[in-house]
């Protein structure tokens, strides 16, 4: 089947791919259908990538680049699903109402081409785990978004079919749990070979790659020069423009995949080795380190402490022609025994079994938000407290369950249960105690929490046990 024979398959009729000329109802859309859509379309290029036909793939790719079914599912994701859809670029334009979003679909797919990129707004945001200090993202414009969107589609199963089997981030059905799952497969068992550990991460990986290099790994790709303008578009910070010789910006649509791009070949780079053939095919050969990446987190597995300088050296090497390197203050080299942090949890062998928990930062974080999100909601009822709070403890909760996590749930229950007293008491200053407790949790009042002051009635913490 040709590449036009694979679209016209794929392009169904309807208010997904036409007609074109007429006004689109954007409450019509068959999202399910454009989904499929550009699902077929994916597929191909994929399949023609893992079996090496370039050619193939190059046609493809121009056809989902075309595809109106790619930019309504474009539009859709940067207008309605992305985190920063209410958040303007330097032309102060957004789009949020049903009517400027099928304007904007028309106006991409028939208008969009040529496009000049704009430079994006820079803003800062705080950054996890270090007090006081910010992240600077870059902001597009809503039309770079959507046309990054689209050119996401075109060009990552190209590269899925190419990455690495150890890299996870940004990467479609990957995750962190599947990350610390390969570290637990490597690391786990009774007497596991690999016990050394270079632990690492990049310095400002999106502000630093090397603009030639990542475009010479995208060859002909037929977005390429789409993509060289966003990387050069420059940055206006407090009306001040700042044209951009490398990195690119963090908070793009495209710039993860871009990061895997500009980071594929690593594993090869620290010297692992898979099986090829048989029914092990795909494990790391014996004797070689393995090298597991999330996104600019890496962690290396190796026999020895020399193989993990050696693994170091080569990927110090490597890095420097893409225009990275090391954060050196957050690089390691440690033993199974000592332990290391990876994606918010603390790998450690003791007593003879590989230990996951969550880490010591992460539980600090967790307890900070719990007690600036209580602090905040003083003089809120309790169904606004339960909905802020919730989705938190939900989330995190979910993200550690699948670890040796009980013994921290258990603290953060009884933490979480002093705040929530503590806010009940500052609602009602002049009740008693039994009547808070009848009133805000009743049954659910644990008689483990019970305070240290005299004369305390059984299941209610004393002053001194509040926390603050």
């Amino acid at each position: 089947m040709t590449a036009r024979e694979t679209a016209s398959a794929a392009e169904g009729p309807g208010v997904v791919n036409g007609p074109e000329d007429g006004t689109l109802d954007w409450h019509a859309v068959d999202w399910g259908a454009a989904e499929r859509t550009v699902r077929r379309l994916r597929q191909p290029i994929f399949t023609a990538s893992h079996a090496g036909d370039l050619k193939r793939v190059r046609n493809l790719q121009k056809l989902m680049l075309r595809s109106r079914a790619n930019t309504l599912l474009s539009v859709r994701r940067v207008t309605e699903r992305n985190a920063g859809r209410k958040t303007a670029g330097v032309d102060g334009e957004v789009v949020l109402r049903p009517e400027d979003k099928a304007e904007l679909v028309a106006w991409v797919q028939r208008l969009a081409e040529p496009w000049t990129a704009r430079p994006v707004k820079r803003v800062y945001i705080p950054k996890k785990g270090t007090a006081g200090k910010r992240r600077p993202l870059g902001v597009p414009v809503i039309v770079d978004r959507v046309l990054q969107a689209r050119v996401v589609n075109a060009l990552e199963p190209e590269w899925e079919a190419r990455f690495e089997p150890r890299s996870y981030g940004f990467r479609p059905g990957r995750g962190c749990h599947d990350a610390i799952e390969a570290i637990f497969r490597v690391a786990g068992g009774a007497n596991p070979k690999r016990r050394w550990v270079l632990d690492a991460d990049l310095a400002a990986a999106f502000d630093r790659i090397d603009h030639s290099h990542l475009l010479g790994q995208l060859g002909t790709f037929p977005a390429r020069e789409l993509i060289a303008g966003w990387l050069k578009a420059g940055v206006i910070e407090d009306g001040w423009f700042t044209p951009t010789e490398e990195g690119t910006p963090q908070g793009g649509v495209a710039s993860p995949l871009l990061l895997n791009v500009a980071l594929h070949g690593m594993e090869q780079a620290a010297g692992v080795r898979y099986q090829q053939t048989g029914m092990d095919a795909r494990d790391a050969v014996a004797g070689s380190p393995v090298l597991i990446r999330y996104a600019d987190d890496l962690v290396a597995l190796c026999h020895s402490r020399d193989e993990a300088e050696q693994v170091k050296a080569r990927l110090v090497g490597w890095l420097a022609p893409r225009g990275l390197a090391f954060n050196e203050d957050k690089m390691a080299i440690v033993t199974l025994d000592d332990g290391f942090d990876f994606l918010g949890f603390t790998v450690r062998r003791q007593a003879g079994k590989l230990l996951i928990r969550p880490s010591k930062a992460a539980v600090r974080r967790i307890r900070e938000r719990l007690r600036t999100e209580v602090r905040a909601l003083r003089g809120a009822n309790a169904p606004a407290v339960l909905r802020r709070l919730t989705p938190v403890v939900r989330g995190w909760s979910a993200y550690y369950r699948t670890v040796v996590s009980s013994e921290v749930f258990s603290a953060l229950d009884s933490y979480m249960w002093k705040l929530t007293y503590k806010w009940a008491r500052h609602a009602h200053p002049n009740k008693s105690r039994r009547w808070v407790r009848h009133r805000y949790f009743g049954e659910f009042n644990s008689p483990v929490l019970r305070g240290p002051g005299p004369g305390n009635t059984p299941g209610l913490p004393g002053d001194g046990a509040v926390a603050g």
